[in-house]
């Protein structure tokens, strides 16, 4: 179950805000990039920057791709991070979306630039987002974990801390490097299952999706992604029916995720997905 977003907060004003997402180790399932490009397409977001790939690639790990370019000629395409800038339609607010393979290299002069990019076009708060590979089951609602370090962000969102200890990726040296500067910051995470780990994962982008619906207050048009995630859905139910214990252990999943989670259809849970329904009705964005 996704965690309750609520309370107005910097992240819910007329500020620009950046979302962020970066393709490898915090992109299980490529599920936090795909809600990024899926704003991006649905937004008309258009690119206002980008960084350097000499600065932050080693090109023997994230190698340039080779290919016709839109004139039909051949062309490099280089593994850079760009910035883009879209115009939420309801509320009319900037929507700054940050996407990238994360840096080989230099990750603090890497977060610097882009936050400072952030800070030329007026963000407050940065968001991150990613995905992880968990022991969840495919057959339920992906879970998204919210969370933030920012005490005034947790006390207007009631979300927790982070208490994972570790190894970190760029998203998370990203969100320190904002709270050093004095901005907003929180990270959203999908948990994506682990037996289910390679691109797409269309059910979790769509839980990312709905988490920053909430978390922006704007509804977002989702197309024909509702229809690819239970297309997803029941292509994974066949393919654990031919395997006894791959069936097995989603069974104890099940089981596991019913009995910390009962009631799932919590009254609240209800009222905020009837809101969402409510905020696209208006729009004539139903998906």
């Amino acid at each position: 179950m996704t965690d309750q977003v609520e309370g107005p907060t910097a992240a819910q004003t007329g500020d620009p805000i950046m979302l962020a997402a970066f393709e490898g180790w915090n992109d299980a399932g490529s599920a936090a990039t795909q809600a990024l490009e899926h704003l991006h397409d649905v937004w008309a977001a258009e690119q206002v920057d980008e960084l350097d790939p000499e600065e932050y690639h080693d090109f023997q790990v994230n190698r340039p791709v080779v290919g016709p370019g839109p004139d039909g000629r051949r062309e490099i395409t280089w593994p850079t991070t760009s910035v883009a800038v879209a115009t939420a339609p309801r509320s009319g607010r900037q929507v700054v979306l940050v996407h990238g393979i994360e840096p080989s290299m230099r990750w603090r002069r890497y977060c610097r630039e882009l936050l400072d990019i952030a800070a030329t076009l007026g963000v407050k708060t940065v968001v991150t987002v990613g995905a992880l590979l968990a022991d969840v089951p495919h057959t339920r609602p992906i879970p998204v974990t919210t969370t933030s370090e920012d005490p005034e962000v947790r006390e207007h969102m009631g979300v927790e801390s982070n208490s994972y200890e570790g190894p970190t990726g760029i998203v998370g040296v990203l969100q320190h490097e904002a709270e050093a500067r004095g901005m907003h910051a929180l990270s959203l995470w999908a948990a994506v299952p682990h037996y289910v780990a390679h691109p797409p994962s269309p059910k979790a982008t769509l839980s990312l999706l709905g988490s920053l619906e909430s978390l922006l207050g704007e509804p977002v048009p989702l197309g024909e992604l509702p229809e690819d995630a239970i297309a997803w859905q029941h292509g994974v139910d066949e393919l654990s029916a031919e395997d006894t214990e791959i069936a097995e252990y989603v069974h104890q999943l099940e089981e596991a995720k019913d009995t910390a989670e009962l009631p799932e259809a919590s009254g609240e849970a209800i009222a905020q997905e009837f809101e969402r329904y409510l905020r696209r009705r208006d729009k004539g964005t139903g998906g």
